[in-house]
Formats: C-alpha cells, sequence, structure tokens
C-alpha cells in the first residue's frame, strides 16, 4: 500500500512539475491556429469577401498535427521563456519554415491544397514567428524586472556539470536562499534539454561565456569534482573567459577526511590544477601494517610531520607520539588530533629532536614501533649563509634519532629526504644526501630496524614553499617575484607524499631509498601566472612578474635520481626504489665525529670541508644550471610507467 502511494505521489509531482511545459505547448498550438485564421481573414478581407471564424475543417486539423510534430522534432520546448534570446528566435524561424513544408506536404496529401492562398503559405512562417517569439521575450523582460525590483540580493548561479555533485548542490543552494541556480552545463549530450531538480541544462561547457551573459548568471560553480588536473585547466580556462568569479565543490575524499563540507563553495586552488590522478595506496597493507601500532613524528607540527600525525591516525595507529621545538606548531596539531580521534593516545614532547635527551626520553615515554623523521631545515637560500645551523638538525640530528631508534629496537625508521639530495648543489642538498647516507650505513651495521629513506619534491603550500609566497604577493598587489622564467621544480600535495611515504614503510625493505612518482616538471613562471588568474587577475596587466636571478645554490631544474642509481618498481605504481650507492659506515661514523666537532667550535670551514670530502660531487656556491635531462649523462628523470622496468 505505502509502496502504491509513494510510486502515486511521484507521478502526481511530475506531472505537476510538467504543467508549465503543457501550458507553453497548448499556448503555441494556440498561436498557429490564431496565425492561420487571421492570415485567412487577412487575405479574404483584401478582396472584400467575409472568413468563418471558428468554421474549422479539416485543413486546421491537418496544419495543428503538422506543426505540433514540427515544433516537437527540433526541440523548441527545450528552451524556457525566462532565458529567451536570438537563438530561441532563431529556432522558432526555423521550426516555422520546417511547419510550413510539413503544411504543404500534410495538406498535398489531404485535399492536394484546395481553398489554401499562396499569401498565406508565403506569409505564414514570419507571422507565426512573431506570434510565438513577442510572448517570450516580453516574459523574459518582465522577468527580470522583477528580479531586479525584489531579488537583487540572490546571486544567480550557472552550474558547470550535470552530475551528482550538481544535482546536491542545488538542493543545497536554494536551501541557503542566497542563490539561484539558473541552470547547468554539461558536455553529455544525451542531457541536453533535460532538466534537474527543475533547473535546466542549457548547453555545453564551451557555451558557458554566452550562456552566462544570457541568464544572467553572477557566479559560475564547477560541480565536477572528479575531474583530473587537466580537465579541470580547461574548464577553469573557460570559466575565466566570462569575466565571472568562480568556485567549485570540494571532492569526496577532502570531505571523508574532513577538510570540506558538504555543500561547501571553495575557490579553485593551485592544487586542482597541478594535481594528477588520485594516488590510491595500498591501504590494507597500511591498516595491517599500522594497526594497533604507536608511532613516533619529529618535526610534528610542520606540513609533512603534520599531516604524516593525521594519515597514521586516520588509518589504525593506536598511539602517536609528537616531538618538536615549536611549542605553537606542537599545541596545534595536538589540538587537532585531540579533536578528530578522541580514542587516539598522543604523547606530547617539547624539544630538539638533536637533543638525545630529549629524543630518548620520547623513545621511552612512547615506546614506538615505527619513528618517522621529518624534522629539517629546508630553506634553500637562508641554509647557504646557515651551514653550522643546517649540518647540526638535517645531519646530527638524524644521526642522534636513527642510533637512539636502532638502540631501542624501534621496528622501522623512515627518512623524509628531499630531491635536492641527488647531485646536490646547495648546503640543504648535500645535508640531506649525508643524513640518507646515515640511514643507509645504520641499516648496514644492525638489522634489527628497517631503515628507510622516502626522497620527492616541493609538497604544495608546505610552509615556506612558493605557493604561499606568490598568494601573499597577490594579496598585496604584486609583483610576483620568480627567479628565472626558465625554472622548474616537482609538485604534488601534502596528503599524497604523506599518504606514499606511509605506503613505502609499510612495504619497504632494509636501507631502500624510494623516490615518489612526482610527475612532470612545474615551470614556476606558469605556475605564477595561474596563481594570478586564480585571483581574478590577469598575469602582466593587474599583476606583474618581475625574474630576481636564480639564488645561491639554485639549480634551474632538480633531478630524482643519481645516474647510478638504478631505479625499479616495486609494488606501487608511484613509488621507484633506488639502486641506492653503497656507503661505508665508518666512513659516514667518521664524518660525523668530524662534524660533531666542528659544530662545537661553529667552525663552518671545517664543516664544509667534511660535506665535500664525503659528498664529492657537491660544489657550495656553483650555480651551475642543470640541462634538461636528456641532455645530461647524470640526470635520471622519473621515468614514464609504460617504461618503467627492472634493471
Amino acid at each position: 500500500m505505502q509502496r502504491k502511494a509513494l510510486v502515486w505521489s511521484r507521478s502526481w509531482k511530475h506531472v505537476v512539475a510538467s504543467l508549465p511545459r503543457y501550458a507553453v505547448i497548448g499556448h503555441d498550438l494556440l498561436m498557429v491556429m490564431v496565425c492561420w485564421q487571421l492570415l485567412h481573414v487577412i487575405r479574404f478581407a483584401s478582396r472584400h469577401e467575409n472568413y468563418a471564424w471558428f468554421d474549422f475543417s479539416g485543413n486546421e486539423l491537418v496544419v495543428l498535427l503538422a506543426q505540433g510534430l514540427v515544433f516537437w522534432k527540433v526541440g523548441l520546448y527545450r528552451g524556457l521563456w525566462r532565458f529567451a534570446s536570438v537563438p530561441d528566435l532563431w529556432n522558432i524561424l526555423k521550426a516555422s519554415l520546417f511547419g510550413l513544408l510539413a503544411i504543404v506536404l500534410g495538406l498535398a496529401v489531404y485535399n492536394r491544397i484546395e481553398a489554401v492562398p499562396r499569401t498565406v503559405l508565403v506569409l505564414y512562417p514570419l507571422a507565426l514567428t512573431v506570434l510565438l517569439g513577442m510572448p517570450r521575450l516580453l516574459y523574459r523582460v518582465w522577468k527580470d524586472y522583477q528580479l531586479g525590483r525584489g531579488e537583487s540580493y540572490v546571486r544567480r548561479v550557472l552550474i558547470l556539470g550535470a552530475g551528482r555533485a550538481g544535482e546536491a548542490l542545488v538542493r543545497d543552494l536554494r536551501r541557503s536562499g542566497a542563490y539561484q541556480p539558473v541552470g547547468f552545463l554539461d558536455d553529455a549530450p544525451q542531457l541536453r534539454g533535460s532538466h534537474m531538480q527543475g533547473a535546466p541544462i542549457l548547453g555545453r561547457l564551451e557555451d558557458a561565456p554566452a550562456i552566462a551573459k544570457e541568464t544572467g548568471a553572477g557566479m559560475l560553480v564547477i560541480a565536477m569534482p572528479s575531474l583530473e588536473a587537466a580537465e579541470m585547466q580547461r574548464v577553469v580556462s573557460i570559466c575565466e573567459r566570462t569575466g565571472l568569479p568562480f568556485r567549485t565543490v570540494p571532492r569526496l575524499t577532502d570531505v571523508l577526511e574532513g577538510q570540506a563540507l558538504p555543500g561547501e563553495l571553495k575557490e579553485v586552488a593551485i592544487e586542482d590544477l597541478l594535481g594528477r590522478k588520485p594516488v590510491t595506496p595500498d591501504w590494507k597493507l597500511i591498516r595491517g601494517w599500522l594497526g594497533g601500532r604507536t608511532v613516533m613524528v619529529t618535526g610534528a607540527g610542520g606540513s609533512i610531520g603534520s599531516e604524516l600525525c593525521r594519515q597514521c591516525a586516520r588509518h589504525g595507529a593506536r598511539k602517536i607520539a609528537l616531538l618538536e621545538m615549536d611549542e605553537l606548531a606542537l599545541i596545534t596539531i595536538h589540538t587537532e588530533l585531540t579533536r578528530a580521534f578522541p580514542d587516539l593516545e598522543i604523547e606530547a614532547v617539547l624539544g630538539d629532536c638533536g637533543d638525545p635527551a630529549v629524543t630518548a626520553h620520547a623513545l621511552r615515554l612512547a615506546q614506538p614501533d615505527a619513528v618517522f623523521h621529518a624534522a629539517a631545515y629546508k630553506q634553500v637560500p637562508l641554509l647557504e649563509r646557515q651551514l653550522r645551523e643546517a649540518v647540526r638538525n638535517n645531519v646530527l640530528a638524524t644521526e642522534t634519532v636513527a642510533g637512539l631508534c636502532r638502540d631501542a629496537g624501534v621496528g622501522t625508521f623512515v627518512l623524509i629526504s628531499t630531491d635536492k639530495a641527488v647531485d646536490p648543489a646547495n648546503v640543504l642538498g648535500a645535508t640531506k644526501r649525508f643524513a640518507e647516507m646515515i640511514a643507509q650505513s645504520f641499516d648496514a651495521k644492525d638489522a634489527g630496524t628497517r631503515f628507510i629513506t622516502v626522497r620527492f619534491g616541493n609538497v604544495l603550500d608546505s610552509a615556506g614553499s612558493v605557493v604561499p609566497l606568490f598568494r601573499e604577493q597577490i594579496r598585496q598587489g604584486g609583483p610576483v617575484t620568480v627567479t628565472d622564467p626558465e625554472v622548474t621544480r616537482y609538485f604534488m600535495t601534502i596528503p599524497e607524499a604523506c599518504q606514499l611515504i606511509v605506503q613505502a614503510a609499510a612495504s619497504g625493505s632494509h636501507a631502500a631509498i624510494y623516490t615518489l612518482d612526482m610527475g612532470e616538471p612545474v615551470p614556476i613562471r606558469l605556475l605564477a601566472e595561474q596563481m594570478i588568474r586564480l585571483a581574478g587577475k590577469q598575469p602582466g596587466r593587474d599583476i606583474a612578474i618581475v625574474y630576481t636571478g636564480l639564488r645561491p645554490g639554485e639549480k634551474l631544474h632538480e633531478t630524482l635520481f643519481y645516474s647510478d642509481e638504478h631505479y625499479r618498481p616495486t609494488s606501487h605504481s608511484k613509488i621507484l626504489e633506488a639502486g641506492a650507492r653503497q656507503v661505508s659506515y665508518e666512513q659516514v661514523r667518521q664524518g660525523v665525529l668530524r662534524m660533531r666537532d666542528a659544530n662545537s667550535r661553529y667552525d663552518e670551514v671545517a664543516l664544509r670541508q667534511v660535506l665535500q670530502d664525503v659528498i664529492p660531487e657537491f660544489v657550495q656556491g656553483e650555480r651551475v644550471p642543470v640541462p634538461e635531462p636528456a641532455a645530461h649523462a647524470t640526470v635520471v628523470p622519473f621515468p614514464p610507467r609504460e617504461a618503467r622496468r627492472t634493471r
């Protein structure tokens, strides 16, 4: 019974929703009859003859059937009176001309066009176009007038994408009362002319500039959360051509992970345009490894460290120890984790991980199964003048944490490295390369702890990266500063990088160095231009781009492998393992001892000499651009998936 009632209710709602369309059809058929009769009256009046208005014959029935069929075939009722425009008038004229042809054929079969004046047939298309088009245009003018008087506060929204996200968005917008959806745009041809939640699907995405103007839209909303970066770039380019502000709906993963709310409109971020296909880690493997375990994260308040904490908490870790020297950063991540994961055990330790007493204390408190060492200094220009601190934090602190983890019997130690450790041309790269060598040497000495290194490039929106710098420069009106028009960098999002780090930690082997698939390198110039456009401005016109020259220690292009690190695929397509160089434990140990001695004396000359002895390819201060990978024997680009083979 309830099912029948539900079906009846849905059917009734469908009928009610269709009433306006039926009314329009009735109006148009009435106008056809009026036009036909009126033309006959005028023709007979010119000859001073009377014409019977209501003396209907078979001719009128043929006219109605033929013209009605043409109306349906040409899709006259796909458009809305509210948005009537020149294309609609052209469609009406086309329907009238084809209707005349159908009428002539119908009457020829019916009675050989007897008693039908030629004048009527000639004037019929033009007269019918006027009778059908005029009410539509007058209705639009009236609605625009009403809107201007009483609904000026309502923002008219054109939605790009007629999928589930678009349908949900319409409901949310109407519920808010501040937005009025005027229609959809979608490239699916089968959707053209249909309705969703009462809003019409008006055309293709490419039609956005014209349709936005016709509908009086004040904003565009991209309701296609599953778009890949390349397609998102195309859609954003279309939106930019309209000159209107545009927003997007959050991805489903962002909603599920608590990073956005359902129905929330957000600005298109640079991450949406530079991202790649979504990373799909082996969640079963990760949860099997993390489930019920305790992890410790050094630098837990940083960009990478804090996201690693979230990923571990989200995927089964029982307890997380936070080791951080910045008290505000520590409080922030501790508060966030406590609020988001009330069942998670958290140990917060304030201090420098390079202090053996601090790290030993944290290890005793937490007794972790795995340690993610994310603490590091990473600002290239700054570290060029701060060699001592770079060595202390990036090298000596790594040696301290790694040694204490080995002594405490920690199952897995993961070092977060960088692409700048390959053929290092700056202090950051050299110190991180030394840190990689330390991790390798500890694993070679003692197999009780897995020492794993994960190497990747820039992460979007991390502390100190170019993205927040550009965003602030744009906010201040420019100029946006770029070092060199040819400079490129690898980029990935922070969540993507951390997911792959955890994946590598769960499946990694002893003394392995893993490199994350960073996709194609991105020209920083194009990154700056796109960020300016996303801010609603034009590069070079509204916001200037100034080239400042490469800074000390910077390369034009970064690389991900040494030439002799013969990479091999892993179980995950986004992770490659480098055939790491052999490392002498004794050489590393002696280098660390010399560094500790020079560090205690603040002897930067001695520290530089140790780096050059341990890493012969490092020549500090050399600012020689690295050629493109194809032209440089020591550069190995990240291979395309189809070309990846075990070497």
